[in-house]
């Protein structure tokens, strides 16, 4: 059974499982995740007009390897390099060589090769030389390339003056629009990661505390758990700041009655969570204003995935949600935090189908300045029926005014 066959019986019968390794039940399998994850882009590369893929985002020689290295904040050309073939094993070029050569037994010695140079002309020439060792001559051949530099550009060309180079980000990103079942426990424990955060965010929230000190209390949460790295550097925002919407943390003190947006996500072997509420900061009520302006944004959440089954597109997803949109409504998840499938404003002139085994993460936005701003966010995956919906934490009671038919957790100490 193909893999995309595979996941679309499956889904809607996944439970929640633990992280450690059992022979009671079946668990995320590491091998066969790293298995379908090459099966399924080396599929997309026969598929694509390129011969080969070099791949030197570090999120992406992880999901074709298994590879795991420190994750920056910016992308460090050279660190983790693929050579993805399609019908062979990969090539990866690390910086960790010796590493990877004792603990990485998946990958053969010709499949292991010492740091790519990308810093110097010299160096990419030699990376060139070493690469058709193993490919063969490129000459005639299509190249696609995920990412790269001015430099990198003019060093590739020189030393494959006949070869003809093309986006291969969109090859990766149509092998990893469909999760596979053990990507899905991945991205359902770093999510339980995150609400774990978030639990530990709102006990820490109160009148006078700062918002570097919120997050401090899920950064350290987290990390505890086992969480990788974050999402990003993580946002809480609170009192103006939520309206107009400031995405970074301060140092703020946070004041009775404030609303107090925490957007945070932790990393399960290399997979994201992403979770947002909105909070109001000591024993008070929220105004009218601010529970009329929230329920437009819960209300927004909801509708929005109500409207996320397989048939449907993504501009389907994002009228459900308008007007109560940002930039952006929502973006996949898996080994980077932004894939797709996207859903901007631009869905409604190129929508996209909604297929079993995407997964994405939904954000509304409602604000308004001098009452307050408010964003929530819901991750799901597609299935054959109903959306499921693994996002389990409540909302702000004291918000909601009406609880949502679809929300299950909110309301229940009413």
């Amino acid at each position: 059974m193909a893999i995309e066959e595979r996941v679309a019986a499956s889904l809607g019968t996944r439970v929640d499982v633990g992280t450690m390794g059992v022979d009671w039940e079946e668990r995320i399998d590491f091998g066969r995740l790293r298995r379908e994850r090459l099966e399924k882009a080396q599929v997309a590369l026969r598929e694509s007009a390129a011969d080969f893929l070099f791949v030197f985002r570090t999120e992406d020689a992880r999901y074709l390897t298994g590879y795991r290295h420190h994750l920056g904040p910016t992308p460090l050309l050279g660190n983790a390099t693929v050579v993805l073939r399609p019908d062979d094993d990969p090539i990866l070029y690390t910086m960790d060589y010796e590493h990877c050569r004792l603990r990485m037994p998946w990958l053969s010695d010709e499949c292991l090769r010492p740091r790519a140079n990308f810093r110097e002309d010299v160096g990419i020439r030699k990376w060139a030389d070493s690469v058709e060792e193993v490919t063969g001559s490129l000459a005639g051949k299509t190249v696609g390339i995920d990412l790269w530099s001015v430099t990198l550009e003019e060093g590739l060309r020189q030393a494959f003056p006949d070869t003809e180079f093309v986006d291969g980000y969109k090859v990766l990103m149509e092998a990893k629009i469909i999760k596979t079942d053990d990507e899905v426990m991945c991205l359902k424990v770093a999510n339980a990661i995150t609400e774990a955060g978030m639990d530990a965010a709102r006990k820490a929230l109160k009148p006078g505390v700062r918002e570097c000190e919120v997050l401090a209390a899920a950064w350290y949460t987290m990390t505890a758990m086992g969480s990788e790295w974050t999402q990003c550097s993580n946002i809480v925002a609170s009192g103006p700041y939520t309206a107009p919407y400031r995405r970074f943390t301060s140092d703020r003190v946070i004041r009775m009655g404030d609303p107090v947006i925490i957007d945070i996500g932790g990393c399960f072997n290399g997979y994201w969570g992403d979770l947002t509420r909105t909070w109001i900061c000591g024993d008070i009520k929220p105004t009218q204003a601010q529970k009329e302006l929230h329920q437009k944004c819960y209300d927004a959440v909801w509708n929005a995935c109500a409207a996320s089954i397989a048939g449907n597109t993504t501009a389907d997803v994002f009228a459900a949600a308008d007007p109560y949109v940002l930039d952006s409504l929502g973006h996949g998840s898996g080994m980077a935090p932004w894939e797709p499938p996207y859903f901007s404003p631009h869905t409604r002139d190129d929508p996209q189908e909604l297929r079993p085994g995407m997964q994405f993460n939904l954000e509304p936005y409602a604000g308004e300045p001098g009452i307050g701003g408010f964003r929530l966010e819901n991750n799901l995956v597609v299935t054959e029926g109903a959306p499921d919906v693994y996002t389990t934490y409540p909302f702000e009671e004291r918000f909601v005014i009406d609880v949502h038919p679809f929300d299950s957790s909110t309301g229940r100490t009413r």
